[in-house]
């Protein structure tokens, strides 16, 4: 079991920058997929980054490629989302998720995880 809580989130300006983080607890995450995923109002949740815990390269959406970064700290227990040139359609609720890895194709679905946050949100606006 893990527990994961997100913060960070906020309300900034359109090109400015946010940095979210992820705290998990009940057990060590230095051994699991971590991941972030967004949902907008209106919309599915979708794939933001992920870090595979096998020390290949971290995955990225097209849309946040060069903007937004993952990184995890073990020794912490934490992962984190450094997002900068933020855009307004990048509002949305973010959610850290924990997962085994299974495999690259389970990486960037949502099914690939076991373990949630509650979610914290990030406003954009123009």
């Amino acid at each position: 079991q893990v527990q994961l809580v997100e913060s960070g989130g906020g309300l900034v300006q359109a090109g400015g920058s946010l940095r979210l983080s992820c705290a998990a607890s009940e057990r060590t995450i230095s051994d699991l997929v971590m991941a972030w995923f967004r949902q907008a109002p209106g919309k599915e949740r979708e794939f933001v980054a992920a870090d595979p815990w096998t020390g290949a390269n971290p995955y990225y959406t097209d849309s946040v490629k060069g903007r937004f970064t993952i990184s995890r700290d073990s020794a912490k227990n934490t992962v984190s989302l450094q997002m900068n040139s933020l855009k307004p359609e990048g509002t949305a609720v973010y959610y850290c998720a924990a997962g085994v890895y299974r495999g690259n194709i389970y990486v960037e679905r949502s099914g690939g995880y076991n373990y949630w946050g509650q979610g914290t949100q990030v406003t954009v606006s123009s």
